[in-house]
């Protein structure tokens, strides 16, 4: 039985990849990690490649073709770690705006407080965001009070991407036909765990906008975590939240060989 795996989506982070992978491998916690790249030409599956060499056994590539989106890569990378038996999975960004020191404080959360899932979370005790303008951290602060007010998921930070989710939460929501990309994916795979009556805590971080590559953020994703919203409250109400009594092997092995 394997413990935790770090699943990080990249698009052209050859900046950032090589310093993200040794700055999760030196933390007190052995992280596993698994780079989901979507065809990035700027050569960061290869620089992944050549890094395996020394880290072999605890870094793992998934290569996909073009951008398939965020959510899809964090499902692909979901489904391949219950394959693998890892029991506690985190979602992280590739360009530092999260911290890996703060993967030890999401684990704790979830390894030793008894939470289901843990959120690292931008506005649990005021705003901690830095390096952003003014207009995103607004657009932001109030999308968590847009969702909180449609859905009433009890989360400051309903978009945020700095996750710890126990091996039992995805084995439950991934058997749901989870429909979003972008911002609404977030939103949804916490709505997801949240009506399925898991235990979701917040830790305070700080968000740090990165110094290195292009931000991958556009209005298309936002205006689906808009729209999608609505969908996904309209669609509770003709939905029974019944985590399943068995595990979905369907889950598993879909994608296995395709990580090296």
């Amino acid at each position: 039985m394997k413990d935790c795996l770090v699943v990080i989506p990249t698009y052209n982070e050859i900046e950032n990849i090589e310093a993200i992978i040794r700055n999760v491998f030196e933390l007190p916690v052995p992280f596993d990690v698994l780079i989901v790249d979507d065809g990035s030409p700027d050569g960061t599956a290869v620089r992944v490649k050549n890094l395996q060499r020394e880290f072999s056994g605890r870094l793992h590539l998934m290569e996909r073709r073009g951008k398939l989106g965020l959510g899809t890569a964090y499902i692909d990378g979901f489904r391949w770690a219950l394959a693998q038996d890892y029991q506690h999975l985190f979602e992280m960004d590739a360009d530092f705006s999260h911290n890996p020191n703060d993967l030890v404080r999401l684990y704790e959360a979830c390894s030793e407080q008894g939470h289901d899932a843990a959120v690292g979370s931008r506005y649990i005790k005021g705003v901690n965001v830095v390096n952003w303008p003014m207009g995103r951290v607004l657009m932001s602060y109030f999308a968590g009070h847009y969702v909180r007010f449609i859905t009433g998921l009890p989360i400051m930070d309903p978009t945020a991407g700095f996750i710890c989710y126990k091996r039992k939460v995805l084995e439950t929501i991934l058997t749901n036909n989870i429909r979003f990309v972008g911002y609404a994916f977030q939103i949804e795979m916490k709505f997801l765990a949240w009506k399925y009556g898991f235990r979701i805590t917040e830790v305070p971080i700080i968000f740090t906008d990165r110094t290195k590559g292009e931000s991958k953020m556009s209005s298309k994703i936002f205006k689906e975590a808009v729209f999608g919203v609505l969908q996904m409250k309209i669609g509770s109400y003709f939905k029974h939240y019944i985590p399943p009594q068995k595990k979905p092997k369907q889950l598993e092995e879909k994608v296995a060989t395709e990580v090296v």
